[in-house]
């Protein structure tokens, strides 16, 4: 039997992969808005960590 089959029978298993979508999205928006708003000086000083 395959585990699809499993979730199938879980009630309400749908919300989970709306929820994932919500938080993933939530973090890419969040790190590119830390991107645009982060200064030269900063970012010369994370380029150079490596």
């Amino acid at each position: 039997m395959k585990f699809s089959t499993y979730l199938e029978n879980i009630t309400g298993v749908s919300v989970y992969p709306l929820i994932s979508l919500v938080i993933f999205v939530a973090f890419f928006l969040l790190v590119l808005f830390w991107m645009y708003s982060i200064d030269g000086k900063e970012m010369k000083r994370i380029e150079n960590l490596l």
